[in-house]
């Protein structure tokens, strides 16, 4: 009996097995500074099996193929050299080469940041969403993992990640911010690179199951007002969340941006409190609580509170995330090549709702203008704000402001500080959305200050 061949794949070091003149071969040999000509075309019929190869094999990425890339051999003409074929990436893409945007590492360890100054529209790739943990990304089996919904519920249920996707689901667009997001811009204009100073925010599309679809199936209980969101990482992070949160818009999130979620996004399973500060949407999501009180976490305890430096108290509770803008263009580590016209841009969110309006100013707020609002405007997601400036060459001060559908308005600094009081440590730095000033000096250096000269 004659066995049955194996269907090849590919390994990624493979070379496919397609055909390359020698023509072609030798023009892959050219460097960006030799001219192809008729005669050095024709020649070089002895490499064209080597320069084959070389065209189609990668390599491992080394410094000049940043993260998620590979490198291959660039020819100088690329129309004159058949392209790789698909396949050599092992079947999942690869971004280019020549794209550097890497998220960037806290000291800590604990959390890393979304480069912001490169992000183009209003989703951040996965590879890209920013990272806050609290005892490094844990590696979960999705066929071992299940959901335990208990405590006061008629039906105490637990779900496997298969029962989940078997439920109706759905998909909705949401920014999740970390509330110690702009923390260090409170008391000081300190950051000169803008993902360390507001890299802890990041949106994606979300897709899972209604937590609301889960709860109905167990049953509340009379009485049932609070529930213990725990994940399954090594700190066993957990928060209280009101019951009203969870029959409104929170999903048991499985996949972001149309593929399973990323590990240090919570794989394979995560809660999306969409508007709510970052620590509430637990990761890695394993068992939820129902009861008729806060469970007083030390997430809610010790950390994550909002302290009163004028009133010498703290709120406990602050989920959501007011409204918030920023420019994300000019920024501190651009400079302008000189005057002339340029598109100030950036992005806007707010965890009220949609957001109506954005204004820009360049002279500190003298005069202030409404800037373009590039659709979709999505309710609790990022929208992306643009603004026609002709720069004159003299100093300007650049700041955006966002009006959210409820006609909360994005305060200044020293509004922000009116309220809450100012010290340099302690959790007065929570949850700091005020408005971001850029400085631009006359040589088209953009430096980060504290401004709030004209309210």
């Amino acid at each position: 009996m004659t066995k049955k061949s194996k269907p090849h794949v590919p390994a990624v070091t493979a070379v496919p097995e397609f055909s390359i003149s020698a023509r072609h071969s030798k023009a892959l040999a050219l460097t960006a500074d030799q001219a192809p000509t008729r005669r050095t075309l024709l020649l070089g019929a002895a490499t064209a099996a080597g320069a084959a190869a070389l065209a189609a094999s990668p390599k491992k990425a080394r410094a000049i193929a940043p993260p998620g890339a590979v490198e291959y051999p660039v020819p100088a003409d690329p129309t004159l050299v058949p392209g790789r074929p698909p396949g050599l990436n092992g079947g999942y893409g690869t971004r280019s080469q020549f794209e550097t945007e890497v998220r960037e590492w806290s000291g800590s360890g604990t959390s890393s940041r979304t480069p912001l100054a490169s992000s183009e529209g209003t989703i951040t790739p996965s590879a890209l969403h920013f990272e806050r943990h609290h005892n490094g990304i844990p590696e979960i089996n999705p066929e071992e993992h299940a959901l335990l919904v208990h405590g006061m519920v008629k039906r105490p249920l637990t779900f496997s990640m298969a029962d989940l996707k078997r439920l109706p689901s759905t998909s909705r667009v949401a920014f999740i911010e970390c509330a110690g997001n702009s923390a260090g811009e409170y008391h000081a204009a300190r950051g000169k690179e803008l993902h360390n100073m507001h890299g802890l925010v990041s949106s994606s599309e979300w897709t899972g199951v209604a937590l609301s679809t889960v709860l109905r199936e167990a049953g509340l209980k009379p009485g049932a007002a609070w529930i213990l969101a725990e994940g399954r990482d090594a700190s066993m992070l957990s928060r209280s969340i009101p019951v009203e949160k969870a029959l409104d818009d929170a999903i048991l999130a499985y996949a972001q941006n149309g593929e399973a979620l990323r590990p240090e996004q919570g794989y394979p399973l995560r809660l999306l409190l969409p508007g709510w500060e970052g620590v509430t949407n637990v990761k890695w999501l394993h068992r939820l609580d129902v009861s008729d009180a806060p469970f007083q976490t030390r997430e809610e305890t010790s950390h994550y509170t909002d302290l009163n430096i004028i009133t010498g108290k703290a709120k406990q509770f602050t989920f959501i995330m007011a409204a918030k803008s920023l420019i994300l263009f000019p920024h501190p580590e651009a400079k302008l090549e000189g005057p002339g016209f340029y598109e100030i841009t950036g992005l806007a969110w707010s965890g009220r709702g949609r957001i109506k309006r954005v204004e820009v100013t360049t002279d500190g707020g003298k005069s202030w203008h409404l800037a373009e609002l590039q659709d979709p405007v999505l309710p609790k997601a990022q929208t992306r704000f643009r603004f026609p400036w002709v720069w004159d060459g003299e100093p300007a001060m650049l700041q955006s402001r966002a009006t959210d559908e409820t006609g909360y308005v994005q305060p200044s600094i020293r509004q922000l500080k009116e309220v809450r009081g100012d010290a340099e440590r302690g959790n007065v730095n929570y949850h700091n959305n005020a408005i971001q000033t850029w400085r631009v000096n006359p040589g088209g250096t953009i430096e980060n200050v504290h401004f709030s000269g004209h309210p």
